[in-house]
């Protein structure tokens, strides 16, 4: 019995302290609990976080005694209605007999008035509930199956980190930061809305398509701001277009915000990207309105390019015109009514005394009531209709649930169960959009293109102009409306944003030196070279027998130089050899008329004939350089020129010795004209010949001459020459034909005062005289005149001494011939010896 007694004594305490800790909670809420701003209970509860206000009072951090609340201000109409949304699309699921037909949705939906501090408090309160204690166990049941929201990049990080490790699936409408995409980081997060890897991409091609390639850009400093712009910086690369400046501020910080605006006050650039969040784009507006910065094109993200909280009296002065990418309008029935009406009815109800204290919470809110012009431009809210119903879906397949059997009320849902439905979700809603969620969680990127317009009525219109489609095939993603745009300051000319203006064709871009590759002077291209497009970065060489044009953006043909009969100095030489051939002609006509004159017997009418004819030919072979070479003229104008001219030398040469062997007659014993009569001179004439002729033989067998377009010695111009072929063949028939015509000076000089009255030795000695000058004075000339002007010098030559040798020889002749020709008598002729 004591031992009873004494184990009772000692159990005492300990059943009394069991019964104790039975009655006491343990897990229970460190300080007060956080209400939700509009609820309602049902079977299966799904969270809402948004920021409804969005503004705060920060109270003061004296650490001496316990914080107040936080005092939250200015309502964001757009945030609200995101509320109204989710509470409209539970209500509706709720009253579907298809989806979830036994199960009644409820919501908790949670003001984080813009601020990362009461969205935490937001986030913990989803989770744990509002109880402030729970029991002996602090592991548990989250409080709802599924959060909605945030609308903010940077807020739903927080929100999907504190919930992830609890696999709690996040759904956001409008946090769109590429970082989200990570499924190891946020594996239960899910988005109705695209990331911004395609916005920002997006944003590079509307920038580029207009030619925009010197930009201005702003962010803001935040997870969403800076992983887009990051995002829109590489991708403007790879377009071309330059960033003139890069600047970025957050909400808290005026001094940077100043900053920015002293930024673009000072810039260059007329276009300017925001990848800004509708705070702080509203931030930047109410400076750039304060500093009167307006005419500057802004290109604006889904965030704020819609906000209708941006629309003031002020505000269209410096957006008017913007354009950017906006969430898809999509016409959900009853929606409209319900904002306006049946959310007041139902929500905001104040019956009594003992339900008016909502009432005097939300007063501001109250003052919404009736407001509807906002409604037609909602967008997020389809966004918001889709995630509740992604949710209902999940659940409605998790659940079994079934039309005629309704769904099991027996499972015990988990958030992670919801997590990996989601993967899985695919429904069609009312306007037959299909929605589903890709590996990374979000949903096709689909954006209109808008741009801010006045309407009719004064009013401030996002009218689309466009859209964007990234699940459309490769280049149709892109359709823009172009001639539907109206651009800042209300004008329908593109504006022009550029570092340099654009190098036309026959330019070429050089870079200035440490700026951005979009800087860069424009500079003409080079003789021979061109450029046939826009913004050329080199200029391309035309093909050999090609040329530039003047404005150096076409290869046009080069001119082709050859001394042509039509031009002034083919016709002037032209004129000159058929004058020589007529005098000739006269000469040859006038010594055949009067062959039995002493004067004409007197010089070896048959050598006179054959010296005539020789200069005919020596004239008409001149033509033979005039006109396109070919291969036949090259070959016969050069050999032409060297018979001819031969034949006209021998002959010559042989009237000298002719009048030096008549001397050596006269002397006393001499018998020498016996071995050169007139056979002696013919074969001299011949032979000669012959060795001209087989010279030019060998030349033309060897290494001819040939036609030759000289491109080396202008640029411009392609010359058409006949190459000597063989240097040596032609230096060889010139040469000789030299040879002769020194050999006759010679002989001809030896013979000029021998006693006559017509000593022919005279004049053949003058003409000699001025055929060597002739050709001695053509070597330097020909070798340094270009192009045509060196086959006229070769004309000139031999017209020049086929003229010297006719007036030389044969002009006196005929002057005594035709004017005097008392004098044309043998004793006139002999008078002279006779006198001796």
């Amino acid at each position: 019995m004591s031992h009873v007694i004494t184990l009772l004594v000692f159990m005492g305490p300990i059943l009394a302290f069991g019964s104790a800790e039975e009655e006491t909670p343990i897990c229970k809420i460190l300080g007060s609990p956080e209400f939700p701003l509009l609820s309602k209970e049902g079977v299966v509860m799904i969270g809402g976080a948004f920021s409804i206000h969005s503004k705060i009072t920060q109270p003061p951090l004296s650490f001496t005694e316990k914080p107040t609340r936080l005092n939250c201000f200015s309502v964001n109409l757009r945030e609200f209605r995101f509320a109204q949304t989710m509470i409209f699309a539970i209500e509706e699921i709720n009253k579907s007999e298809f989806l979830l037909p036994n199960i009644s949705i409820g919501y908790r939906i949670y003001d984080n008035c813009g601020s990362t501090f009461t969205s935490m408090r937001a986030v913990m309160a989803l989770m744990n509930g509002d109880e402030r204690a729970v029991g002996k166990s602090c592991s548990g049941q989250s409080a709802v199956l599924a959060i909605i929201g945030e609308s903010e990049s940077s807020s739903t990080i927080i929100l999907s980190r504190t919930t992830g490790p609890f696999k709690i699936p996040v759904i956001s409408h409008s946090a769109t930061c590429e970082c989200l995409s990570k499924r190891k980081e946020y594996p239960s997060f899910f988005r109705t809305i695209a990331s911004d890897l395609y916005q920002s991409r997006a944003l590079a091609q509307l920038v580029k398509h207009f030619g925009w390639t010197w930009v201005g850009a702003i962010n803001s400093d935040s997870d969403y701001g800076n992983n887009g712009m990051a995002i829109f910086l590489a991708a403007a690369q790879e377009e071309g277009v330059c960033v003139e400046y890069t600047e970025k501020f957050h909400r808290t910080e005026p001094e940077k915000l100043m900053k920015v605006v002293e930024v673009i006050r000072k810039s260059t650039a007329r276009v300017i990207v925001g990848f800004l969040a509708h705070v702080e784009m509203n931030n930047l507006l109410e400076q750039l309105s304060l500093h009167n910065i307006t005419g500057l094109q802004f290109i604006g993200v889904e965030a704020w390019i819609t906000a209708d909280s941006l629309v003031t009296p002020t505000s269209f002065s410096v957006l008017g015109g913007s354009l950017g990418f906006a969430v898809q309008k999509t016409n959900i029935s009853g929606l409209e009514d319900y904002l306006i009406n049946a959310f007041w009815e139902t929500e905001f109800k104040c019956k009594g005394k003992t339900d008016s204290i909502p009432c005097k919470v939300n007063q501001d809110l109250m003052e919404l009531k009736d407001y509807h012009d906002d409604v037609t431009e909602l967008r997020y809210s389809s966004n918001i209709y889709k995630a509740i119903y992604a949710v209902a879906h999940s659940l409605h397949s998790i659940l079994k649930c079934s039309k005629s059997q309704g769904c099991e009320n027996t499972v015990n849902v988990t958030p992670w169960q919801v997590v990996e439905s989601l993967k899985q979700v695919h429904f069609t809603i009312e306007n037959g959009e299909q929605v589903w969620f890709d590996s990374t969680g979000a949903a096709v990127a689909r954006y209109e293109v808008v741009n801010w317009q006045r309407g009719s009525d004064d009013s401030v219109q996002f009218k689309p102009v466009g859209y964007y489609d990234a699940s459309l095939p490769l280049g149709h993603k892109f359709v823009l409306k172009t001639e539907d745009i109206v651009w800042p300051g209300g004008g329908t000319e593109l504006p022009v944003s550029v570092c340099s203006e654009s190098c036309h064709p026959g330019t070429h871009k050089v870079l200035q030196k440490g700026k951005p590759v979009c800087c860069y002077d424009c500079i003409p291209c080079a003789e021979g070279e061109i450029s046939n497009s826009t913004d050329s970065n080199d200029c391309n060489k035309c093909p050999e027998e090609y040329w530039s044009n003047e404005n150096r953006d076409t290869c046009i043909p080069k001119n082709v130089e050859f001394l042509n009969f039509t031009e002034v100095m083919g016709i002037l030489l032209v004129f000159f050899t058929l004058f020589g051939v007529l005098l000739t002609l006269i000469v040859a006509t006038v010594f055949l008329i009067n062959k039995d004159t002493p004067i004409v017997r007197a010089n070896n009418s048959e050598l006179s004939f054959l010296l005539l004819f020789s200069l005919t030919l020596c004239f008409l072979c001149s033509l033979t350089f005039i006109g396109r070479p070919s291969e036949w003229s090259c070959m016969l104008r050069h050999t032409a020129f060297g018979i001819t001219f031969v034949l006209c030398i021998s002959c010559v040469l042989g009237k000298t010795i002719v009048v030096l062997m008549a001397f050596r007659a006269t002397l006393p014993g001499s018998n020498v004209m016996k071995w050169f009569g007139p056979a002696q001179q013919r074969l001299t004439v011949l032979g000669f010949t012959i060795i001209q002729v087989i010279i030019c033989i060998l030349w033309l067998t060897i290494n001819p001459p040939f036609p030759f377009e000289n491109m080396n010695h202008h640029n411009d111009k392609i010359i058409l020459e006949c190459a000597l072929g063989s240097a040596v063949g032609f230096w060889a028939v010139l040469g000789y034909i030299g040879l002769l015509a020194v050999l006759c000076f010679v002989l001809a000089f030896l013979a000029r005062k021998l006693p006559d009255n017509f000593n022919e030795a005279k004049f053949i000695t003058f003409s000699m005289l001025i055929f060597c000058a002739v050709w001695i004075t053509f070597i330097p000339a020909y070798v340094s005149s270009p192009g045509k002007f060196t086959v006229a010098v070769e004309i000139f030559a031999i017209l020049a001494s086929s003229y010297g040798l006719l007036f030389c020889i044969f002009a006196p002749k005929c002057v005594v011939i035709v004017l005097k020709p008392e004098l044309n008598t043998k004793k006139h002729l002999m008078g002279k010896t006779e006198s001796n």
